[in-house]
């Protein structure tokens, strides 16, 4: 099978850059354009020299639609509005797209599975292996433990990250409801200030930590009767969702249209 053609979209940012150099890295697969916001100062710049490979021959552009005609998939780790626009064009032309963007609305949630009707699309709040295991195992401990452990999921991220909480502390407050089977929209608690009341049970609460440089760091904590079980994981380097997402795009081109999640790709889902 040829080499599979992958756009990146956002290569101008932090996880551009990063999936730049994956896909440079990575036997099979081959960087067929870079995408950047219309307005960005970076378009025209080598995406090669922006990820520290020096030139590789691919321009940042803000031309989606020309970019599409040339590849198999994108994938995109940018913004709500940026990615709603793409979903629409990379169904259209009957592409796959990887979907890491977070801080995405309900109605837009919506948009996305009607793109996926016609499409193949995988879409997570974390690409990582580490991560999806995780939610796996939050909804198997939630199913077990019954409401006398209460449910509480801390986050930290950089001081630039523009969302909270996290997309990957929703990741896992689903698991922790699919297991519950609770609608987290009914049961979460985003904050928590001044006379709060006493904590109801079955809620599942979310704490946000904002500061430095760091990747990403999430627990979830099942606290009970004298006793608490935290399950951990620490990000260390981007690189890891890179991976994890070119791992999604090269399982997502054999699959038929659908919305997919990372689960589906490791054979997760009904763990």
């Amino acid at each position: 099978m040829s080499d599979m053609r992958l756009i990146v979209a956002g290569a101008g940012g932090r996880m551009g850059r990063t999936l730049v150099k994956a896909i440079a890295d990575t036997p099979g697969l081959t960087l067929a354009g870079a995408l950047e916001d219309a307005r960005s100062p970076l378009l025209g710049w080598d995406a090669g020299t922006l990820a520290g490979l020096g030139e590789n021959g691919i321009k940042l552009t803000g031309d989606a639609g020309a970019l599409l005609t040339q590849a198999d998939a994108v994938i995109d780790f940018t913004i709500p509005a940026a990615t709603l626009a793409l979903v629409e064009q990379a169904a259209k032309a009957g592409k796959v797209h990887v979907i890491g963007t977070t801080g995405i609305s309900a109605a837009d949630e919506e948009k996305i599975a009607a793109a996926a009707k016609t499409a193949t699309i995988v879409k997570s709040g974390n690409m990582s292996l580490g991560v999806n295991l995780l939610a796996a195992l939050t909804k198997r401990v939630a199913r077990t433990l019954d409401q006398t452990f209460d449910i509480e999921i801390l986050e930290m991220h950089h001081n630039q990250k523009i969302d909270a909480p996290s997309g990957t502390a929703l990741l896992l407050g689903h698991a922790a409801a699919d297991g519950r089977g609770i609608d987290l929209a009914k049961r979460s608690v985003r904050s928590r200030d001044g006379h709060t009341g006493a904590r109801k049970a079955g809620d599942i609460g979310f704490a946000t930590l904002r500061g430095g440089t760091v990747v990403g760091e999430h627990t979830v904590m099942f606290a009970g009767p004298a006793e608490r079980i935290e399950l951990v994981h620490k990000a260390e380097d981007r690189m890891i969702f890179a991976r994890g997402a070119l791992h999604a795009a090269q399982w997502a081109r054999n699959q038929k249209p659908g919305l997919y999640s990372m689960l589906d790709v490791l054979g997760l889902k009904d763990f």
